[in-house]
């Protein structure tokens, strides 16, 4: 399922939708609408319900994901989530080192909001069996350079077979934050500005966002 849209006021959705056909983290709770109230049996309204996980879609992570001890969804920044961002490309990469962040970041001064194509995005309804990450000394360099913000196509930030999560650790150590499963098939690397707000859910690891580049500068 591809979610490439760009509209005349040059507005590209890069949102993975909350669809069945979408498929979740092996093991994790699948997207599914089901209907507490239908006019086709009387009712007055049509009254849907969701049932999910917090990481289905285009989500952010919040440091709970990680850390019991640390925020919930609740306490992710809204300023982080908007403002300019940088879009580079690592489908050549397997493993994204500090080395391959000079090259592709080369030029771009002030970055705090990075997102990386990894070519690896659950948008066309295939789950990956492996994608690009960065290494943790490459999470480490983004945190000291500046970034706040890191966000991948990909279902992760880590690898699909870690159970440590070094990435998440480094950047939520270093007061970053994390979008995952995006949808940048049709993004062009450069410089846009990004509006990718969390919903204001309370009390849970991750929370869906809607997230859009506007205007390549």
């Amino acid at each position: 399922m591809s979610n490439e849209r760009l509209n005349d006021g040059g507005i590209l959705d890069i949102s993975v939708p909350f669809a069945a056909q979408i498929p979740p983290w092996p093991g994790d709770t699948p997207f599914s609408c089901g209907w507490t109230a239908r006019r086709e049996d009387g009712s007055s309204i049509n009254l849907a319900s969701l049932h999910l996980s917090a990481h289905s879609g285009t989500h952010a992570d919040a440091p709970l994901h990680v850390e019991s001890a640390w925020g919930a969804s609740e306490t992710l920044p809204v300023a982080v989530f908007v403002g300019d961002t940088y879009v580079i490309d690592v489908r050549d990469c397997k493993t994204i080192d500090i080395e391959a962040l000079e090259r592709l970041l080369e030029g771009v001064h002030d970055c705090t909001r990075l997102l990386a194509r990894t070519g690896c995005s659950v948008a066309g309804g295939v789950f990956p069996e492996a994608w690009p990450v960065l290494d943790e000394p490459a999470a480490h360099w983004l945190v000291a350079h500046g970034v706040q913000l890191f966000g991948v196509d990909a279902p992760s930030v880590d690898a699909r077979t870690s159970t440590t999560l070094p990435v998440h650790h480094a950047l939520f150590a270093g007061g970053a934050y994390v979008l995952e499963n995006l949808a940048l098939d049709a993004v062009a690397p450069g410089t846009y500005e990004l509006l990718a707000q969390p919903l204001a859910m309370h009390g849970a690891d991750a929370a869906p966002v809607r997230a859009i580049l506007r205007g390549r500068r």
